[in-house]
C-alpha cells in the first residue's frame, strides 16, 4: 500500500456543521445511545473497522510523521484495539449502579445508590498530531461507553491520518450518534459557537486557554489534556546506565514529539559525566548508523516546528555534547544532549516537544526540586531516577499529573492519565473513560413506612428541634485543640457497637419513639 492509497483530507463545509450538531444531539434525546448493547456494538465494529485499516494507518502515520511501523501499531492502532476489547470485557459492569458509600444507616433504608448517566452530546477536540489516532480516537471510546453522542474534530496538522480516520468512523458508526468534522480555526471556532455537554480537548496550553474560555458562557465542562515542561531528577543514587538508556528512549519514539517525554535533566553533578557517556553508548546502539539513516526514526511534523526547535538550540547556551545535526528539507533533527549551566536556559523553560536533552548539573536533591518546581510546579510528568528514599522525598516534595520513577515516558495504558494545574485537568484511559464521560447521579427513594421518622420535619416545628438533633447530630472524636479523643464504653453504647451508621438507627429509633 502507498501514498496513493490514502484519501485527501478534505475539511468539512461551515454550513454543515450546525446540521451535524443537531443531528447528534437530537439522537441523544431520543435515548438511541442508552441501551448498553447499542454502545457495544459500536465499539466492537469500530474495532473491526481499525483493524482492517491497519495498513493504512500505517501509511498515514509514514506520511505524516515518517513514524516506524514499529511505533504506530504500539502507539496506535494496537493501543485502540487492546482499549475497545478492554472497556468491551468491562463495561456492563461499570454501568451497574453502585450503593453508596459512608451512608447513615438511618438513610439505608431510602436505599441510596449512585447511578452513570451519560452526559449528552460531547465534542472532541485534538490539535495533538503526534498520535492523531490514539489521541483523537481514545477518548471517543469513553464517551461511546458512556452512552453520549460525539462529534470528533481531529488536527488537521497530520491530513492523512485524519482523513483515514474518518474513512473508519464513517464505516463503522452510526452517523445519527457519532460524526466526524474536518477542519483548521474557523472550523473549530463554528463547533465552540455550539453547545455542549462536555468537551475533551488535547493539545497545547495557549489553544486550551482558548477552548475553556469558549465553554464558560454555557458552563459546559472541559477536559483539558495538555503539555508539560516535564523534569527527570537524577539523584547521586542513580544508575548512569539506566537512567541514559531509558531517557533516550522517551526522546527517540515520535522524535521526542510526545508530551509526557522530559523536557530536561536535573543531574546530581557527581554523575553528569557518567550519564553523558551512558548516552553516548545508548545512542550507538540504538542507531549504529545514526539516527537519519535509521527506518526506525521519525522526522518532525513539519517546517514551523522544525524553526521552533532549531531556534531554541540557537537562542540557548549549553554545550553540545552529542548529536546537534539538522536538515530542514527532511524535517531531521537529531537526539541532541546538551549541557547548561542556567535553570533560565531557553532548553530548560520552554516545552521543546523534540529531541532536545538538555542536563543541568545541581548539587544536591533538594536543588533540583527547588529547580523544577520553579520552572514549572505542575508538570504532565515527572521522572526521578535513585533509591527509593530518594524518590519517595521527591514524589513528597513536588506535583506531577503522573511519575514514572526510574523510568521515562512508560504510562499503563489503563491508568488514568491527565494533568494537573497548568498541565490540565480531568483524567481518561482504563475505566477513567467511562467514568469522565458520565455524571454520578444520587438517586434515593423513601418508602411510605418511613414516614414515622420523616413526619419531625414537617410544621409545626414547636418541641421538634431538640428531638432532631438529637437523632441527627454526630458526636466529634476530637477535642478542641484538633487532637483526636477516645469515648470509650460510652461511645460503645451510643453507637449500639457499631459506629456511626448503627449510631443513626439507634437515634432514629430513640425519635420515632419519642414521636
Amino acid at each position: 500500500m502507498g501514498a496513493s492509497d490514502i484519501p485527501d483530507l478534505t475539511f468539512t463545509p461551515i454550513e454543515e456543521i450546525q446540521e451535524r450538531v443537531t443531528r447528534v444531539q437530537t439522537t441523544f434525546l431520543e435515548h438511541k445511545t442508552r441501551d448498553v448493547e447499542f454502545r457495544l456494538v459500536q465499539l466492537r465494529k469500530l474495532y473491526w473497522a481499525i483493524k482492517d485499516h491497519e495498513q493504512q494507518i500505517v501509511e498515514a502515520l509514514r506520511l505524516d510523521l515518517n513514524k516506524p511501523r514499529f511505533e504506530s501499531e504500539i502507539g496506535e492502532s494496537s493501543w485502540l484495539e487492546n482499549d475497545i476489547v478492554f472497556i468491551s470485557r468491562h463495561l456492563y459492569k461499570w454501568v451497574k449502579d453502585e450503593s453508596a458509600p459512608d451512608i447513615d444507616l438511618t438513610f439505608k433504608f431510602m436505599s441510596p445508590k449512585i447511578r452513570k448517566d451519560p452526559l449528552g452530546s460531547n465534542e472532541g477536540l485534538n490539535s495533538a498530531f503526534n498520535f492523531p489516532f490514539q489521541l483523537t480516537l481514545g477518548p471517543v471510546l469513553g464517551a461511546i461507553a458512556a452512552g453520549n453522542t460525539v462529534v470528533i474534530k481531529p488536527s488537521e496538522n497530520a491530513p492523512r491520518s485524519a482523513a483515514v480516520m474518518q474513512k473508519i468512523v464513517e464505516s463503522a458508526l452510526d452517523p445519527s450518534c457519532y460524526t466526524i468534522i474536518q477542519g483548521g480555526i474557523p472550523e473549530t471556532q463554528a463547533l465552540l459557537a455550539e453547545r455542549w455537554d462536555k468537551i475533551f480537548f488535547t493539545g497545547g496550553a495557549t489553544v486550551g486557554r482558548i477552548i475553556a474560555k469558549a465553554a464558560a458562557p454555557h458552563l459546559t465542562p472541559v477536559v483539558l489534556e495538555l503539555g508539560g515542561i516535564n523534569p527527570a531528577i537524577i539523584t547521586k543514587s542513580a544508575n548512569p546506565r539506566l537512567v541514559a538508556r531509558r531517557l533516550l528512549w522517551g526522546k527517540l519514539m515520535n522524535a521526542g514529539q510526545i508530551c509526557t517525554s522530559q523536557n530536561y535533566l536535573l543531574v546530581d553533578k557527581a554523575l553528569v559525566p557518567a550519564v553523558v557517556e551512558e548516552f553516548k553508548k545508548a545512542y550507538n546502539e540504538f542507531y549504529p548508523h545514526g539516527a537519519k539513516a535509521s527506518a526506525d526514526y521519525a522526522r518532525i511534523i513539519n517546517e514551523g516546528a522544525f524553526r521552533r526547535i532549531k531556534s531554541m538550540i540557537d537562542n540557548s547556551k549549553g554545550k553540545i555534547l552529542m548529536g546537534g545535526t539538522m536538515d530542514e528539507k527532511d524535517l531531521f533533527i537529531e537526539p541532541t544532549v546538551v549541557q547548561v549551566d542556567s535553570p533560565d536556559d531557553s532548553l530548560l523553560i520552554q516545552e521543546s516537544f523534540g529531541p532536545l536533552i538538555p542536563i543541568l548539573p545541581v548539587e544536591n536533591l533538594e536543588e533540583a526540586v527547588n529547580i523544577a518546581n520553579s520552572i514549572q510546579s505542575t508538570p504532565l510528568g515527572l521522572y526521578p531516577f535513585g533509591s527509593k528514599a530518594d524518590t519517595e522525598k521527591i514524589l513528597s516534595m513536588t506535583r506531577s499529573g503522573g511519575v514514572s520513577v526510574n523510568d521515562a515516558a512508560l504510562h499503563i495504558p489503563t491508568l488514568p492519565f491527565g494533568g494537573v494545574g497548568e498541565s490540565g485537568y480531568g483524567a481518561y484511559r482504563g475505566r477513567s473513560s467511562f467514568d469522565i464521560f458520565v455524571h454520578r447521579r444520587p438517586i434515593t427513594s423513601s418508602p411510605g413506612w418511613l414516614e414515622s421518622l420523616l413526619a419531625i420535619r414537617y410544621p409545626p416545628y414547636a418541641g421538634k428541634l431538640s428531638k432532631f438533633k438529637a437523632g441527627s447530630t454526630l458526636v466529634p472524636d476530637f477535642d478542641r485543640t484538633g487532637q483526636k479523643v477516645t469515648l470509650g464504653w460510652l461511645r460503645f453504647v451510643f453507637t449500639l457497637g457499631g459506629g456511626s451508621a448503627k449510631a443513626g438507627a439507634g437515634r432514629a429509633a430513640i425519635v420515632a419513639a419519642g414521636e
